[in-house]
């Protein structure tokens, strides 16, 4: 299973192809459109979350809310897009007076886009490498986590820091919690730290950055490999989380910490009983072992860097006349960082599903549940 998404930010709509779906999934509109209302939210959020209620239409590939085995389509409209009539046409020419973007933001794509392509504009760019893209990406992953729910997996995920502010290391990285909290972080009283923060940066013109722990429960052992590093389901996993804009790290289980220890305080002892078949001391490898899954749940954590548009722009320099100015700004967040979290379900949902498909067959549902039935009787007791 994979996808490919279509769109820009302030254009018509957003668009993601999902293909190689098994048929059989059910698939549930309402679960989509309700991570696509996850995505939107979170404390910190801009004045665009206040344009756009965004929810996903499907277009091909499911009959009765059950997948055919066909390319699914999924659009999500823009809403802004009403608001941007003549400087984000499809087709005609540009007209007269367009003020073009010539004042790159400094950690953004914008300048390197604008080399790269020989555009004297950057809105080429940033369009395009705008984080609005993501919302086709959660659409996306919403077939993914239709598939993975058949399987009994389940993917979530909490925020454990923002800013300096982070979750205490004893606090249970509870979904449930999580949900009911602003910042989507499961203890009170570090949301309230967290939205002080988020206050202060924005009275300031500053953007804030976070961690997020994504979290799977329910898969099996032995999905992945061993042989060859790309086939590494630590690989797969890496780069779905570094396709995600503004991530500049990856841990999983203890991930730097790791490094730290002896290795007597870092590998999980394996044990065995009758009832369970083999099992694990800990999860210190957060679920992935030789780049295959343990069986225990996967825990990984992704570092978001601050939003690089700020109230407050920084230095850069005029595209046309190379002279000082400053950044431009487009209507942006504080912080992100509850978004990021929703986003990066969808990607680890997607690698999961095709982990499954890799391992178990990919045309039926039918056909693959049989396999999982057959491939656990013979690992287990």
């Amino acid at each position: 299973m994979k996808f490919i998404t279509a769109g820009e930010s302030h254009g018509p709509a957003l668009t993601a192809i999902v293909s190689q779906v098994p048929s059989g999934i059910a698939i549930d509109i309402d679960a989509i459109n309700s991570d696509l209302a996850r995505r939107q939210g979170g404390y910190g959020r801009g004045g665009r979350m206040k344009i756009e209620k965004d929810k996903a239409r499907i277009l091909s590939g499911v009959r009765f809310s059950k997948s055919l085995g066909t390319p699914i389509t999924l659009e999500v409209v823009n809403d802004d897009h009403k608001n941007w009539a003549g400087r984000m046409d499809v087709i005609g020419q540009a007209p007269d007076g367009l003020k073009r973007e010539t004042h790159p933001r400094p950690g953004h794509a914008d300048l390197v886009g604008m080399l790269k392509n020989d555009f004297d504009d950057a809105r080429n760019v940033l369009e395009r490498s705008s984080a609005r893209e993501t919302a086709a990406r959660v659409a996306a992953g919403g077939v993914a986590k239709a598939f993975l729910r058949e399987m009994g997996v389940e993917v979530y995920s909490v925020v454990t820091s923002i800013g300096g502010v982070c979750i205490p290391d004893d606090v249970p990285l509870q979904k449930d919690r999580a949900e009911e909290s602003e910042c989507r972080c499961p203890d009170v009283e570090t949301t309230e730290k967290m939205k002080q923060a988020i206050d202060e940066a924005k009275e300031k013109g500053e953007s804030l950055g976070g961690e997020v722990a994504v979290i799977a429960t329910g898969l099996i052992p032995g999905l992945g490999s061993y042989v060859s590093g790309p086939d590494r389901l630590t690989s797969k996993l890496g780069a779905a989380a570094f396709s995600i804009p503004a991530i500049k790290g990856v841990e999983f289980g203890l991930g730097f910490e790791s490094a730290r220890r002896p290795g007597s305080l870092v590998h999980d002892g394996i044990v065995y009983d009758d009832a369970n078949g083999y099992g694990r001391t800990g999860n210190n490898a957060g679920g992935l072992e030789g780049g295959m899954t343990t069986g225990e749940p996967l825990v990984m954590k992704l570092a978001m860097k601050p939003i690089p548009t700020m109230m407050k722009p920084l230095d850069t320099v005029d595209f046309d006349t190379h002279e000082p100015v400053k950044a431009s700004k487009e209507r942006s967040d504080v912080c992100a960082v509850p978004a990021m979290g929703v986003v990066a379900e969808a990607e680890v949902a997607m690698v999961l599903a095709n982990a499954y498909q890799d391992k178990f067959g990919g045309d039926c549902m039918v056909d693959i549940k049989k396999s999982i039935e057959s491939y656990l009787n013979r690992i287990k007791p």
